[in-house]
């Protein structure tokens, strides 16, 4: 495996694309094309437990009441979902996502949605009381980039919350997860999935995950970016909860 080139989560993949142009390229096509499927595989793979997890990570980050929310890669609103119930209605939730297929999928009464990546985003400055970014950060083309228009965007005192998926540092732990990724939910998703590129999606998400920057690099970039109380909290020993302030 070659070593990410700066400001890549993870090193390239050349099984799925050729350079880092055709990598936006196949990131938004196989996203559009799954989009349908995508609530119903994670269901599954997560064993309904997802939303509960979710919610719980938003609240230890401390989304409250009334907050303002930009959910960053929205997808079909998983993670979007739960935070519009902890803000209530005094809240106000906002979703940015570059596939229209995914757009498409979400289904959250008052949300906003934008058409836009992490990289740039289609936020004002300070817009925000609490930027969220659920299970992305791994399709980001430019990770400081990302951090950096993720520091414009909250305004000071704005809180950060970036959930991903982490290899387990054991390495039957790890075979463990790479057995489940790679062959029981492409499996699954081939036997409950309506696109045939369904499968393939799944397969490409655990060789994101095996090939990411591990976590200290994460948090090293997003005190770069001049985040302040930058932590990381694991789940179970692969979900990551990284957190931060913008001062």
């Amino acid at each position: 495996m070659t070593e990410p080139t700066p400001h890549l989560p993870h090193a390239p993949l050349p099984a799925y694309y050729r350079d880092e142009d055709d990598h936006a390229k196949y990131v938004r096509r196989i996203f559009d094309e799954t989009a349908v499927d995508y609530d119903r595989i994670e269901r599954a793979m997560a064993f309904g437990s997802g939303g509960w997890y979710r919610r719980e990570a938003l609240a230890r980050a401390g989304l409250k009441a009334g907050d303002k929310v930009v959910d960053v890669g929205i997808g079909t609103g998983l993670l979007a979902r739960q935070a519009s119930t902890l803000i209530g209605p005094q809240g106000r939730l906002i979703g940015v996502d570059p596939s229209p297929g995914m757009l498409a999928q979400v289904d959250i009464p008052g949300v906003e949605l934008r058409a836009g990546r992490a990289e740039a985003l289609p936020c004002a400055e300070g817009e925000a009381d609490f930027l969220s970014f659920g299970y992305a950060f791994r399709h980001v083309l430019d990770v400081e980039a990302a951090l950096a228009e993720f520091h414009r965007v909250l305004r000071p005192g704005g809180r950060l919350l970036i959930l991903e998926i982490s290899k387990p540092e054991g390495r039957v732990s790890n075979a463990l997860l790479k057995f489940y990724m790679r062959r029981v939910v492409p499996t699954l998703a081939r036997v409950v999935a309506r696109e045939r590129g369904s499968a393939e999606l799944w397969r490409y998400y655990w060789d994101t995950i095996e090939a990411c920057i591990p976590p200290a690099l994460i948090l090293q970039a997003m005190e770069r970016a001049g985040f302040q109380q930058v932590k990381r909290h694991t789940e179970l020993g692969i979900f990551s909860e990284y957190t931060a302030i913008r001062p």
